[in-house]
């Protein structure tokens, strides 16, 4: 019996080692999806991020036509990386409206003015309220709502060369 007693942690250690094992295994998701593709856009009215760019409320994605959520913070290193980019989708004929997270103004302004404002509007989100309602797991992050506020598709991520021609069909699939 004694013998028997001394096998037990043994073989639950081994069971233990051998889970862990499997478990790095298997293939892992990078990224958190959200949960809210496909349905409607959460209600939500926010306030000015800066001076001289109107505030952003759901409303704004009712009127027919399909527009960019991008989800984004000046203090963001991805987020300054993907502003060209987002200037080429609005050369291209998209309207991108921003939500600038845990943002003061004057950085805000600052960001603008040094990266480029391919936003038509920006509501600040201090408290990361409207983020969580999208099941947002960071930024930059961006979504193609349709004409009636639904959210058509998420990108996760900072926005690339490579990602503009999707993200523009995106768009057209959604009008």
């Amino acid at each position: 019996m004694r013998r028997f007693v001394f096998w037990i942690p043994l073989m639950l250690l081994s069971l233990l080692a051998g889970l862990w094992l499997y478990s790095l295994t298997q293939p892992k998701e990078e990224w958190v999806r959200s949960a809210m593709v496909g349905q409607q856009l959460p209600e939500f009215s926010l306030p000015v991020a800066t001076d001289g760019v109107p505030a952003l409320s759901s409303k704004n994605f009712t009127d027919g036509k399909p527009r960019l959520l991008n989800m984004f913070g000046s203090w963001c290193a991805p987020c300054k990386a993907e502003a060209p980019h987002l200037e080429a989708l609005k050369e291209a004929g998209a309207e991108i409206h921003g939500i600038a997270l845990r943002d003061k103004p004057d950085d805000v302004a600052e960001f603008l003015r040094r990266y480029g404002n391919p936003f038509t509007r920006i509501g600040a989100d201090m408290d990361m309220k409207v983020q969580l309602l999208l099941g947002s797991s960071g930024v930059p992050e961006t979504y193609v709502i349709n004409g009636k506020g639904v959210i058509i598709h998420q990108h996760i991520g900072d926005i690339r060369a490579e990602h503009v021609p999707m993200l523009l069909q995106k768009m057209k699939e959604a009008g």
